[in-house]
């Protein structure tokens, strides 16, 4: 067999049966988790932080104009600033991502947590003993006993 043929084999079991396909998955799950993470920010806790502070807060409008293109007279929205070219500091969108990786944190922090106590709570359960045999069964291994004697 050819050097690229041991090659293509190597990486074909490496891709089918190794890390390959659990890290595909993986991948895969994050993303979608990370999703949920984004509703769990923009559509539970942000009304509440709205609420809470009495209006309508969006972090992801909240920045710095650090220059503006010459002429510019349009409206001072990131949307509209970012596509006229002026030059921003979106502090606001960097707190929202950041929140957004706080409360991953947190979610798969509690995860591990869960599964590890499990794990250690199924590993520390003994092994179930087995049923005592029934007493004619333990007559016929003294009389068994006796004879051996």
């Amino acid at each position: 067999m050819s050097a690229a043929g041991g090659f293509i084999k190597e990486f074909r079991e490496f891709a089918i049966k190794g890390n390959m396909m659990d890290l595909a998955i993986g991948v895969i799950i994050g993303g979608a988790f990370g999703k949920i993470i984004d509703s769990i920010v923009n559509d539970l806790f942000m009304p509440l932080i709205n609420f809470i502070l009495g209006g309508s807060v969006n972090f992801d409008n909240l920045f710095w104009v650090l220059r503006l293109p010459e002429g510019y007279a349009g409206a001072m929205t990131m949307a509209d600033l970012t596509k006229a070219g002026a030059v921003v500091f979106a502090w606001g969108h960097f707190l929202t991502i950041f929140v957004n990786f706080l409360l991953l944190a947190l979610v798969v922090f509690m995860l591990v947590k869960l599964v590890n106590n499990a794990r250690r709570r199924f590993e520390a359960e003994p092994a179930p003993e087995a049923a005592a045999p029934p007493e004619d069964i333990l007559l016929l291994r003294e009389i068994r006993d006796a004879l051996k004697k």
